[in-house]
């Protein structure tokens, strides 16, 4: 397949300084929900990129699962190869491709773990085969077969068939506090629109950049 000539304008709207909120939380909060408004596929589903100790970058998509003032929780496994890369290195870098609507949002910042307590409630929260897959599944871990994680779903649902689904110790959420969160609206002739929020002190500075 040849990419070379394949092109398309970007004309679904524009974005000025007007527009932004002062906070980029705020903005974000009003991006997303726009996007479920337009029914865009999955607006919480957001790339995750980590660094390893050895500066080997990795990602992955991940689904947003909370976001306020304070910053954007996701869950996963703690010995899972993007918790390994944020025991060795914090930062942390999300991304959301809203295509659809040739939009992004990409943050920047540190992750920090949730408490055990605030990981708990969580956990048992969702629906039960969820919290069972989370269970059993070492996840990023070489495996010998698909149905060795179905046997041990299966008895792991057995045991537990009139009780709680044990919270696994490893199993957790993580704040990621943001230091700078960058909107993107596609615009013609590759014109596009692109402002920056940077947190300096108790404020954030709003700028735009070259597309």
């Amino acid at each position: 397949m040849d990419l070379h000539d394949m092109r398309r304008e970007y004309l679904m709207g524009e974005l000025r300084r007007k527009d932004l909120h002062d906070d980029p939380h705020e903005q974000f909060a009003l991006w997303m929900k726009q996007a479920f408004d337009m029914e865009v596929v999955d607006p919480p589903a957001m790339v995750v990129a980590t660094v390893d100790a050895a500066g080997v970058p990795s990602q992955r998509i991940v689904l947003l699962k909370h976001f306020d003032s304070q910053g954007f929780i996701f869950y996963t496994s703690y010995s899972s190869h993007k918790g390994s890369d944020l025991d060795a290195n914090p930062n942390i870098s999300l991304h959301f491709p809203w295509h659809a609507v040739e939009r992004q949002i990409r943050i920047t910042g540190t992750a920090e773990r949730l408490s055990r307590e605030e990981s708990q409630r969580y956990f048992h929260s969702r629906p039960r085969g969820s919290q069972l897959a989370a269970a059993v599944s070492p996840q990023s871990s070489v495996v010998d077969s698909r149905e060795a994680l179905e046997t041990a779903f299966a008895e792991l649902d057995a045991q537990t068939a009139d009780s709680e689904v044990p919270f696994p110790e490893t199993w957790g959420g993580y704040r990621v506090r943001a230091s700078q969160m960058e909107f993107w609206q596609g615009g013609a002739n590759r014109l596009h629109n692109r402002f920056r929020y940077t947190h300096t002190q108790n404020a954030w500075q709003i700028d735009r950049l070259a597309p």
